[in-house]
């Protein structure tokens, strides 16, 4: 293959060639809620998930010029130690947005785009909202394109693998760097590319919480290297040992990756998520939800649950016993016994659920222990995720069952911009640091006008 044909020179030039004026208006507002979204959730993690405090240790202990902040704790760091920092907590919480067919970009690319908006405005004096929005747009719409037209194979973590690069092209396109530098960035960035299934799926690791930072740090660092003169290799993405034959087995579509890029912007797609927890658990949560309230019934009274699950929906009810009573923040968010019983519990679910004291609930973890799942072929995870049916089997015999339909958060119930406000207004509430309900204010205002805002980083202030 001539290197000249690599996927990455396309990716390039689409880069060097996105301007806020050429996106569409559902690209606009994808790209300031997902802005927002994510920045509500980073706080939120901040104050609720005790890994992070070792994060931001060691980012604060390892120097280097106050460049960018840490949100939620103060203080500043070198660009490349904020976006690890920022993005770890991004997904801790697993209430970051995600696309309509799975996986997530916001929580790698939101954190490295403004940790190096933050050191370019220190430089140069600004990065005005327009370019914020263009980088994030252009951002979402790679990483839908990689995730519709790569076939994922679930072996490897779709977020950390492709994420990168996503997350690269945006930051590239902040720096200003040349088509030829967003070329060799995205090179770079495949020594940062990577990240297995285990990680995901695994009980009593810290990482599946904090995998994001790294595809972020990964990220920044790929577009700072590039821009002092670093280069990359140029057939990173279809070359031979390239990303797509060694982690997806040269299966990818480049013509649809490549129809449309750089004129139709896929960013305004993305999904927000009403629950804090694995968003291929939603459907599960919300049949048991309607049915809880529906019917009527009480969770005292019930003798079974049954969870019909596919492949990916069975890996997050094992080992059974563990995911019926997790015993981290973490575990808790991927453990579909545990969701499902919170459900019929709560009748709802928020992030007081999550708490330390709340993994301990006996009315919980007693329902917990009633939930079976039951294997369906019919519901493996192709492109799209099945929608998840729940049958409720009462001690007298009665037997409710539910298909998760038109999930609140899905394509069919997305959520609008006041449903964003108000979870960010919430995970808000959960930070190291409160902020009062006029920061607040001026924060989501800001962003919602962000192409009004001549430096996209004064929302990070506004957050001080």
């Amino acid at each position: 293959m001539p290197t000249s044909t690599d996927l990455c020179h396309h990716i390039a030039d689409f880069i060097v060639n996105t301007r806020y004026d050429k996106l569409p208006q559902d690209a606009v507002e994808g790209a300031k809620k997902s802005i927002l979204d994510t920045l509500g959730v980073i706080l939120a993690a901040g104050g609720m998930e005790p890994a992070v405090r070792g994060i931001v240790e060691f980012a604060k202990e390892s120097g280097g010029r106050p460049e960018s902040s840490v949100l939620g704790f103060g203080g500043r760091v070198p660009a490349v130690m904020a976006a690890f920092v920022n993005g770890a907590m991004a997904h801790c919480l697993d209430y970051d947005d995600q696309t309509p067919w799975g996986q997530h970009s916001a929580s790698s690319l939101i954190p490295a785009v403004f940790a190096v908006a933050e050191r370019v405005a220190a430089e140069n004096g600004a990065v005005s909202g327009k370019d914020m929005i263009a980088a994030v747009a252009a951002g979402q719409d790679l990483f839908n394109r990689f995730r519709r037209f790569v076939d994922w194979r679930k072996d490897w973590n779709f977020s950390t693998v492709m994420g990168v690069y996503c997350a690269t092209a945006a930051s590239g396109l902040l720096l200003g760097l040349s088509r030829e530098q967003v070329t060799h960035a995205l090179g770079i960035a495949s020594m940062q590319s990577c990240g297995t299934a285990a990680v995901l799926n695994a009980v009593g690791s810290d990482l599946r919480a904090m995998y994001a930072g790294f595809p972020a740090r990964g990220a920044v660092t790929a577009a700072l290297l590039a821009q002092k003169g670093i280069t990359g290799v140029p057939t990173i993405f279809e070359g031979k040992f390239g990303v797509f034959d060694m982690y997806f087995g040269n299966k990818y579509d480049r013509k649809s990756i490549l129809d449309g890029l750089g004129t139709d912007y896929t960013g305004g797609l993305t999904l927000y998520k009403r629950w804090p927890a694995v968003g291929t658990a939603h459907s599960h949560i919300h049949a048991t939800i309607s049915l809880m309230n529906e019917r009527g019934l009480d969770a005292a009274d019930i003798d079974e649950i049954r969870v019909f699950v596919g492949d990916y929906h069975r890996l997050m009810s094992e080992p059974l016993e563990a995911r019926r009573s997790p015993t981290t923040l973490v575990d808790a968010k991927f453990s579909l016994p545990f969701l499902v019983a919170v459900a019929a519990v709560r009748r709802d679910m928020s992030l007081d659920d999550f708490t330390q004291a709340a993994l301990k609930d006996p009315e919980v973890l007693a329902v917990a222990r009633k939930v079976l799942p039951v294997d369906d072929a019919t519901l493996d995870w192709k492109l799209e995720l099945p929608p998840g049916r729940v049958e409720i089997v009462m001690r007298d015999g009665r037997r409710f069952e539910r298909v998760g339909t038109d999930v609140p958060g899905s394509v069919e119930a997305p959520m609008d911009w006041d449903d964003i406000v108000r979870k960010f207004s919430n995970c808000a509430s959960f930070a190291p640091a409160r902020r009062s309900a006029e920061q607040l204010s001026a924060v989501h205002q800001m962003v919602r006008t962000l192409e009004q805002v001549k430096d996209a980083t004064e929302v990070l202030r506004a957050l001080s």
